[in-house]
């Protein structure tokens, strides 16, 4: 084991190395000796030995205030450059077979040959391909983008080091630009000083587009065309966008005031200049490397007399673009445009580059052609003029608020007093109607205006900026039908996706009665071109129920919906609102996706990533290209090679499962009175909200108790203090209660059949592993009334019995026996967290003494939290 990660090791060693001199050089020898006595210390106690472990808690109690901050920044530091060279050992030349994706692909083409799958169905079902990443900013990400900026540099230096052919004086050359990339990170601010808004949330998005999504989805989809050539002796098509991305920065008003309609519409134009700007730079290199003379018909009517035609289409298409992005640039600043010309198409810049490309294959230049290129027209047809493409959320009842005011200023009664049956008649009948809605001297209240102005805003808009609308909280038809009608009244003169967000677990059970209801009104079934959208909530739904409840829940909510659409031949596209961690729907992409019902990828698959995750997945070129292949082959081998039916013994054990692990989780979370003064005492919850994290405020009702709290504060609170609770609560009691039941032989069965089952119960593996009972029980000594201890108690005493259950279950001696490199990854990072834990938990214990809280104990509560975040590597 040791021997595989040596690299890694070496690596974490190096970097650690290096951050020592910074630290030494920035406060001298003292601090540092500090930091490595802490360090040695967590190390000893993390391998058992309980007098370190009392010596690392004595150390930690008796720091200093001016030591707290810069031990706290040590250690978060510490686990920033830990989790780049564990990155780094994914993309690199030691990287174990294991761990490399882009083979993904061919294992699923070797997988797919092994069952005799027919190659043309394999070839329609690569065409049919279609992945839409939905990049939403919250839990948001807790490196700044100029933090970010410094680890995607230190990781080029960790490529070059690898090199062997580095002379001496090179390799110190790199090692000095390395120590300088950490030297300027431990001089910078670590974590924001004011809360970001969502244009800065949108710009950390396109951040994250140009410095890696740009290179690696035309390098993906030359890898993916190269597999499809090998194994299937087919070529990708030309205009082929398999994997295409949207986005929530900007468009996500879901208890976030600071989204407005004015907001949606800076962002859609920042988009676009974005988009100009970006591929201003591909046609500059495209003009410098496009000198040839020989062309076809096309080319010269498109060029003229020019003697470098190629040349001459580009220059055009340069002008074009410039005025494009000078256009926007004014209209950002609220200037007048100094020009007309904006490329509204994609076709305006497919076309002439298209022309080219086919010009430069006939004229025997096809090396030339399918290099850069090629990777343009991948781009074009990937990112279009808008580079990505903004989905709208709002919650239903702004909608319906909307319908209610209305109708009482028309005279019609309240609409929220209505029967559903009522509000659908008088929906569709104001659907069908030619007559304006809204009366011209209505003067609506601030709130409703608001939602009128957005939809204006979504009607300016071309259909290709635009994603879905997304109704968070939806329970009925008439949700959904009054979106539509709210959109026909804006003049919105496209067909936009009205996807329904069920959540809570009532929600998941109705959602296909509700899909249903809505295509039986003939007015609705001719709207929608037998298309429906319908959003899976994993994060409310498990802060509801629990985690096995939640998703038993979304897998039947998944199977009603694909069937009631298939009765009624229409295509569905299931969008999951996964986040990063277990609680809000987190796991390995491939096993997720194999572990859905059958049929529920056939429309394909969109699929939130969420904050860190984003830099996690999506954040280095190399990365990304992983996480492409992983998710092309992974959808491709639900579709090909779709997981069983569960039988229906399976269903039944499921049913009685989720139903007891309901239980047990809510005599918990909502019965024992004692529970929410615990979670408030022994988490860092209160203290959260000071955190600059995201623009949305924690709670959508800020008066609210722990059921008005968004579902990332909720999770990202017990992750501080690695009690995890709302990732595992009921579920291993629900399994340990159907054992004594006598299930034991069928639960093994699903474990080892349905993979479903078995997903389950590797991600509570993972989570398990995460967990640390010692740190979770020091939290509630420090800063829990000693009354409360017991709970805290029988809640680690649950723990451990569930931990047993599921690894009798999967006939395990010891965690994560099947993920060896998950295992010492979290290892690795564990004794860099434990100390900043302590840290936190003795820094909530001097806060919460004092009215005032100096500046410099603040901060370092917030750099405990954020290094925390990084270590446990997700904020929610």
């Amino acid at each position: 084991m040791n021997e595989k990660y040596s690299t890694l090791k070496s690596n974490v060693s190096m970097l650690g190395h290096l951050l020592g001199n910074t630290i030494k050089t920035a406060h001298g020898d003292e601090l540092l000796d500090k930091v490595e006595t802490i360090r040695k210390l967590s190390k000893s106690a993390h391998s058992g030995n309980e007098e370190d472990r009392e010596k690392l808690i004595d150390e930690l109690q008796n720091l200093p205030d001016d030591q707290l901050l810069p031990v706290a920044r040590a250690f978060s530091q510490f686990l920033n450059l830990t989790n780049i060279a564990e990155q780094y050992h994914t993309i690199s030349r030691q990287c174990e077979t294991t761990l490399c994706s882009p083979g993904a692909l061919d294992e699923l083409f070797n997988k797919l040959k092994n069952n005799d799958v027919n190659q043309l169905d394999s070839i329609e079902a690569v065409r049919e391909l279609n992945i839409d990443l939905v990049l939403t900013a919250h839990p948001t990400e807790i490196a700044r983008r100029t933090m970010i900026h410094k680890l995607v540099q230190i990781n080029k230096c960790l490529s070059q080091l690898e090199l062997s052919e580095l002379s001496t004086a090179e390799r110190a050359r790199v090692e000095q630009r390395l120590e300088q990339l950490i030297a300027q990170a431990w001089h910078s601010d670590v974590i924001r000083q004011q809360r970001p808004t969502p244009l800065d949330e949108a710009k950390w998005g396109y951040a994250v587009i140009e410095n890696s999504l740009w290179q690696a989805v035309p390098e993906f989809l030359r890898l993916f065309d190269e597999k499809l050539q090998q194994h299937l002796g087919e070529s990708l098509p030309l205009d082929a966008s398999p994997v295409t991305f949207s986005s929530w920065m900007g468009g996500d008003r879901d208890g976030n005031p600071f989204v407005t309609s004015n907001v949606t519409r800076e962002v859609l134009l920042l988009s676009r200049w974005k988009a100009a700007d970006l591929y201003l730079t591909d046609i500059q290199e495209l003009i410098n490397e496009l000198s040839m003379v020989q062309c076809n018909e096309k080319v010269r009517e498109l060029a003229g007399e020019e003697h470098e035609p190629y040349r001459a289409i580009l220059k055009q298409l340069r002008t074009k673009l410039t005025h494009t992005r000078d256009n926007l640039d004014a209209k950002i600043k609220g200037q007048k445009p100094g020009s007309d010309i904006l490329i509204q198409d994609v076709e305006e810049l497919w076309e002439p580059l298209h022309a080219c490309y086919q010009s430069l294959h006939e004229c025997g230049m096809a090396i030339i052609a399918d290099g850069l290129l090629l990777d343009t027209l991948r781009r074009i047809k990937c990112f279009g003029v808008h580079l990505v493409r903004l989905d709208i959320r709002q919650e239903s009842t702004r909608h319906s608020d909307v319908i209610s005011e209305l109708t009482r200023y028309l005279g019609l009664g309240d609409y929220d007093q209505w029967s559903e049956q009522d509000k659908i008649a008088f929906l569709v009948r104001e659907l069908s109607s030619k007559r304006p809605l809204l009366p011209r001297d209505w003067e609506p209240s601030p709130e409703v205006k608001e939602v009128i102005e957005t939809c204006k805003a979504i009607a300016e808009q071309s259909r290709e900026a635009l994603g879905a609308y997304v109704i968070s909280m939806a329970r009925t038809a008439s949700d959904v039908l009054a979106v539509h009608l709210l959109l026909q009244e804006a003049g919105c003169p496209f067909r936009m996706d009205v996807c329904p967000l069920f959540e809570t677990l009532d929600d998941l059970n109705n959602g296909a009665d509700v899909i249903e209801q809505l295509l039986n009104i003939d007015w609705y079934r001719g709207f929608i071109q037998n298309h429906q959208m319908v959003m899976i909530g994993y994060s409310d739904s498990a802060k509801d129920a629990g985690v096995m409840s939640a998703g038993w829940a979304q897998y039947s909510a998944m199977e009603k919906l694909v069937d009631v659409c298939e009765k009624a031949g229409v295509e569905i596209t299931l969008f999951h609102g996964r986040g990063g961690s277990i609680g809000r729907g987190g796991a390995p992409a491939h096993a997720a996706l194999l572990s859905q019902p059958p049929r529920s990828l056939k429309g394909g698959l969109r699929v939130t990533e969420q904050g860190e995750m984003i830099r996690f997945k999506l954040g280095l070129p190399e990365v990304a290209i992983n996480s492409l292949s992983l998710y092309a082959g992974a959808t491709l081998e639900a579709n090909l090679l779709p997981p069983p039916e569960p039988k229906q013994e399976w269903r039944d054990l499921m049913d009685s499962l989720s139903e007891i692990s309901c239980e047990a989780y809510r005599n918990v979370v909502r019965v024992d009175p004692e529970f929410v003064p615990y979670f408030r005492a022994a988490t860092p919850e209160l203290e959260l909200g000071k955190l600059p994290l995201g623009s949305r405020p924690a709670k959508r009702n800020p008066q609210g108790g722990v059921e008005s709290l968004r579902a990332i504060p909720w999770i990202f609170a017990w992750s501080q203090n690695r009690l995890l609770l709302p990732a595992w609560l009921g579920a291993g009691e629900a399994i340990q209660y159907s054992i004594d039941k006598g299930h034991a032989k069928l639960l093994e069965d699903m474990c080892r059949e349905w993979p479903f089952f078995s997903t389950r119960l590797g991600m509570l593996e993972m989570v398990y592993t995460k967990t640390n009972l010692g740190i979770a029980k020091y939290y509630d000594e420090r800063l829990t009334d000693e009354a409360l201890w017991p709970l805290g108690q029988k809640l680690r005493d649950q723990l451990v019995k569930d931990i047993k259950a599921v690894l009798t279950v999967e006939n395990n001696d010891h965690l994560m026996e099947q993920d060896p490199w998950g295992a010492e990854s979290i290892r690795l990072r564990n004794i860099y967290v434990e100390p900043l834990n302590m840290l936190q938990a003795e820094l909530l214990y001097r806060t919460r003494q004092q009215e005032e809280l100096p500046s410099e104990l603040e901060e370092a509560l917030m750099v405990t939290i954020a290094g925390i975040a990084t270590g446990m590597r997700n904020t929610g």
